[in-house]
């Protein structure tokens, strides 16, 4: 989720250079003689809401987050699309399982690198291969994948010592390509942290240049989709403005200035029925479209929180509608018990949600609470653990992250009106991060269970084993349960179609339900309001341009780079 920061020095700079690109001037030259702050307006796309501070990684091996890196920049075999749950053949022009532990992927021919070199089987087997080094992010792939060998110039076959199809599609389309002739001259340390500068890339856009409050990228004229896919992008220039503050996003928004912003902006329910020029992805509330599953963490390795039915108590005492109507104002939906995003509502199993499933009721935490033996014995209004100690909880969230603030607070007051001691406070980003990782928290809200390829991405974020001293991505509640995660492992190696499946996931559920690792509250929004000031032909649900509108890193290869492509200009 991306929340607004205050940055009051970046703030200024960045309506000053705004000020100055809104000039006509510039049309008609070679981009390599404008600066950053001389391109057309009408050529140039301005985003925000991926990137809170200064571009200074350029490194798909070691997981940079400029905004467009993967995506405008490199690129992966397959896109991943979430409106029809396929993976899309890209850079691949096709791939097929061709034994039980054999896939083959054949590349499209024609696909040059910025500098002119071909791109060939050769480098995905190069950036595959980078995954045996220490400290890239994607090496976990060499626990299941045994070699990678290049059959010819565009086909490359992978041989598994276990066929996780899930995984393998996930891989696909999260891990993009870099070019061999380049990564092959620099040292193992450079390939891991290096800022891989003035990077040679697959992809329709070129970095042209960057400041501290932001980076710009030019259109390439030789994308290879353009040819293979009938596919041009429509923005000469895109520029990415670092996060400032909801004032000046939302000014900025208002005023033309920037045409789609990708931050959370409270109120803007309020705005869109009185100004025409804005748009969201829904045309009515909840007017985004779900990106992830906020959900309450619990420190499963402490008293009472280790206790299953203490934590049930706990999701029938919250209330998401209060969060959705109160900090929301409607733009978000109450989460499903299951914590499974709705673009998987195929495989909600009714049955277990019926049976073990959870709605707002205080009256029903209290009884859990008293059948499971927990009792105020002290008169103070709240309950002591099971061994007679004072239970005073914690629940921390990022200061300056207003709505999660506002959800904090609204959490810990359902909590203490059911009995349960628990006080919300407020740290700097990095210490809630710290602290969730490391296991130094009593209760904190997160939501990295995002779309992604399957629900196996799901049950992976719940229950992922072992539980290591640092938890990095997953199970950072630190709920130890073997059969949870071997059908996790089990889902990971089953193929959508087969019957097994849906039946995995349906296994899965009953235990989230059951066991209650995690609380899922609300689906939190693909935060996305544009302006059609200068562009027009927003993705929107019901249009033949449904990409997400989301520049976050990772939604580009989710189909987001489809939306570049649908612009129109507004003149």
């Amino acid at each position: 989720m991306r929340h607004p920061r205050t940055a009051v020095a970046i703030a200024a700079a960045a309506v000053m250079a705004l000020a100055a690109c809104t000039d006509d001037g510039g049309g008609g030259e070679d981009p390599d003689d404008l600066s950053i702050d001389q391109f057309p307006r009408d050529e140039t796309l301005y985003t925000t809401g991926a990137a809170w501070g200064p571009p200074a990684d350029w490194n798909p091996v070691s997981g940079g987050e400029v905004t467009g890196l993967r995506g405008l920049g490199y690129e992966p075999l397959y896109l991943f699309n979430p409106n029809t749950q396929e993976m899309e053949p890209w850079l691949a022009e096709s791939g097929e399982w061709t034994g039980d532990l054999t896939y083959q992927a054949t590349l499209r021919d024609g696909i040059t690198w910025s500098d002119g070199e071909q791109l060939t089987a050769e480098d995905v087997k190069y950036t595959v291969e980078l995954g045996q080094l220490d400290g890239v992010p994607y090496s976990n792939v060499w626990d299941w994948l045994e070699s990678v060998e290049v059959v010819d110039d565009l086909t490359v076959e992978f041989t598994f010592l276990e066929a996780r199809h899930q995984e393998w599609d996930n891989f696909l389309f999260n891990t993009t390509i870099v070019p061999e002739h380049v990564f092959s001259e620099y040292s193992e340390d450079d390939i891991v942290t290096g800022a891989n500068e003035d990077p040679v890339v697959s992809g329709p856009y070129t970095v042209h240049s960057h400041d501290q409050d932001r980076i710009a990228w030019v259109k390439r004229d030789d994308w290879w989709a353009t040819e293979a896919l009938g596919l041009e992008v429509q923005p000469t220039y895109i520029v990415d403005i670092v996060n400032t503050s909801n004032e000046v996003t939302l000014n900025m928004l208002m005023q033309g200035e920037v045409d789609l912003s990708n931050n959370f902006l409270p109120g803007i329910s309020d705005l869109l029925e009185g100004d025409p020029n804005l748009s969201t992805y829904f045309s009515e509330p909840p007017y985004m479209a779900p990106a992830n599953t906020a959900m309450l963490i619990p420190n499963t390795t402490m008293e009472p929180l280790d206790d299953a039915e203490f934590r049930r108590a706990m999701a029938f005492a919250i209330s998401p509608g209060e969060i959705v109507d109160s900090v929301y104002s409607g733009i978000v939906a109450e989460a499903n018990p299951t914590g499974l995003l709705p673009i998987w509502e195929n495989y909600y199993d009714q049955e277990a949600i019926s049976e073990s499933g959870f709605q707002f009721e205080p009256s029903e935490a209290v009884s859990v609470l008293e059948e499971a033996g927990y009792e105020d014995s002290d008169g103070d209004g709240f309950v002591e653990t099971l061994s007679g100690d004072p239970v005073e909880l914690t629940l921390n969230v990022p200061a300056g992250w207003t709505d999660w603030e506002e959800a904090a607070r609204a959490i810990a007051s359902d909590l203490r009106d059911v009995g349960i001691n628990v006080t919300e406070e407020f740290l700097d980003a990095g210490a809630v991060d710290e602290a969730r990782d490391s296991g130094e928290f009593e209760l904190v809200l997160n939501n990295q269970s995002g779309i992604t390829n399957s629900p196996w991405g799901h049950y992976r974020y719940l229950f992922q084993l072992p539980v290591q001293d640092v938890q990095t991505g997953a199970n950072f509640a630190r709920f130890e349960s073997q059969e949870a995660w071997d059908l996790t492992q089990q889902l990971a190696a089953t193929a959508t179609d087969d019957p097994e499946y849906a039946e995995i996931i349906a296994d899965l559920q009953r235990i989230s339900l059951e066991e209650m690792p995690s609380i899922p509250i609300w689906y939190n929004g693909a935060w996305a309001q544009a302006s059609n000031a200068v562009w027009t032909n927003w993705p929107t649900q019901e249009g033949d341009n449904n990409a997400y509108p989301v520049t976050w890193n990772g939604f580009w290869t989710m189909g987001s780079i489809y939306m570049l492509t649908e612009l129109e200009p507004a003149g």
